[in-house]
């Protein structure tokens, strides 16, 4: 099984993934304020460089299919700053949506590690 500690690495990466989007949501609410505008349009790219950097850490470590299993748990990462950030209500299709994804999520990584400890 993968260490505690690079899954939670992981989902860090992730985290700053999902930030790069309220970026982008922030940009685009500039209502006509180029600096405003400018300056989350340029943090978003900033975000998304340190991000590529750190992604290639990430599939260093873990299998392709595990990383891009954990890579969807963006889908629980943006719900939170939608909520936290914009105000968004959630709904119970959300909720539904966001445990079969975390579900997934936890089946593919403990399936890999079934498969490790049977090698």
């Amino acid at each position: 099984m993968q260490s505690l500690k690079n899954i939670i690495l992981l989902q860090a990466v992730i985290v700053i993934y999902t930030i790069s989007s309220v970026m982008s949501k922030e940009a685009s609410r500039s209502e006509g304020n180029p600096t405003r505008f400018l300056f989350f349009f340029g943090m978003e790219f900033v975000i998304l460089a340190v991000y590529a950097v750190l992604w290639q850490q990430m599939i260093k470590r873990f299998e392709l299919s595990v990383a891009y299993a954990n890579r969807s748990m963006a889908v629980v990462w943006s719900m939170v700053w939608a909520v936290i950030f914009f105000h968004n209500t959630i709904t119970l299709q959300n909720i539904a949506g966001v445990l079969l994804v975390v579900i997934g999520t936890i089946l593919v990584n403990s399936e890999n590690a079934k498969e490790k400890i049977d090698d």
